[in-house]
């Protein structure tokens, strides 16, 4: 049963300029080293770092909670299986989230263009 879905859709530019400007300071705080190591090793790592932004964003609307009602962003991981396939993972909050709410699988699907990334997420009960 479908417990919630969730897009977001990020202009690739936006993220670029914040990590320009803040560097690790942004990435740090927003991103796991997996994230950070993965996306930094593409030929256009903002994009990368816009689709999984996006991710988080699209699980947070599926929590029905921002990151200021106790979720943070590094709460919610987005990697990579060994055939391509992104898959979320949870810690701290939004495990708690996950586990209280009887959350038995998640799927995302990601995509991006030159100037757009987006996400889509959908929890199961």
């Amino acid at each position: 049963m479908i417990y919630a879905v969730g897009t977001d859709l990020v202009e690739i530019s936006r993220i670029e300029r914040i990590i320009e400007k803040w560097r690790e300071r942004f990435t740090g705080r927003v991103y796991s080293e997996g994230e950070i190591r993965y996306c930094s090793e593409m030929a256009s790592p903002a994009r990368h770092f816009a689709a999984r932004f996006a991710a988080k964003e699209a699980f947070l609307k599926c929590a029905g909670r921002g990151m200021f009602d106790g979720i943070g962003f590094r709460d919610v991981e987005v990697i990579n299986r060994p055939e391509g396939k992104p898959e979320l993972r949870f810690y701290g909050k939004a495990r708690d989230m996950v586990d209280g709410a009887g959350i038995t699988g998640s799927h995302i699907s990601i995509s991006h263009t030159d100037r757009y990334a987006m996400a889509f997420v959908v929890l199961e009960k």
